[in-house]
């Protein structure tokens, strides 16, 4: 039996991090719901996000790329192909290979506007520094070989790998790449 001390800890709840991820995951669920409303959820938007970028992925790859495990991913995906916004195909060896039908990629496109307002809403307060300072600082326990459970699995693209810009009036904003414009987000020409 542990018994009690008589002193509190040296550090305060805000102090905790776990504490401040979960209060921050709370945060940016709820301003999710705020802005798409609750037709899709912050996972779905996950499923989604990813079945673009990487098509005909395999479901269990698909579960290990947004972090979770195979029978929750197995079960959203069941969800999402009744909704019509995903084909899931049968391959060999019973695995199911992933893909966006169009309603998904048009559910996607009309998201998009509000995943940047988000983005840069949750963001506006640091200046370039601290955000990638504070970006890297969640990415880290993520990150390969950090010893989390599923984080060999994890990539780190967008701000923790390098992916954002400061355009020339200071505005932070994630580098384009191929998914983005496809989604209709285009670079700036150079110099912009």
């Amino acid at each position: 039996m542990t018994q009690a001390t008589t002193h509190a800890p040296a550090f305060t709840l805000y102090d905790e991090p776990g504490h401040l991820i979960r209060r921050a995951q709370q945060i940016a669920v709820s301003k999710f719901h705020e802005v798409h409303g609750r037709q899709v959820t912050p996972i779905q938007y996950a499923v989604l996000r990813t079945l673009f970028e990487s098509p005909g992925v395999d479901q269990v790859t698909l579960a290990q790329l947004i972090a979770l495990d195979t029978s929750s991913t197995a079960d959203i995906a069941t969800r999402l192909e009744a909704k019509g916004w995903i084909l899931r195909e049968v391959l060999p060896r019973r695995q199911r290979s992933l893909s966006l039908t169009p309603a998904g990629e048009a559910v996607l496109q009309g998201m998009r506007s509000g995943i940047e307002q988000m983005y840069l809403g949750m963001m506006d307060s640091l200046d370039a520094a601290d955000l990638l300072q504070a970006t890297h600082v969640v990415a880290d326990p993520a990150s390969p070989g950090a010893g989390w459970p599923g984080a060999a699995h994890r990539p780190c693209h967008g701000a923790a790998a390098g992916g954002l810009r400061v355009d020339r009036v200071g505005a932070i904003i994630p580098a384009a790449n191929a998914q983005s414009a496809a989604l209709g987000r285009a670079e700036p020409p150079a110099g912009a």
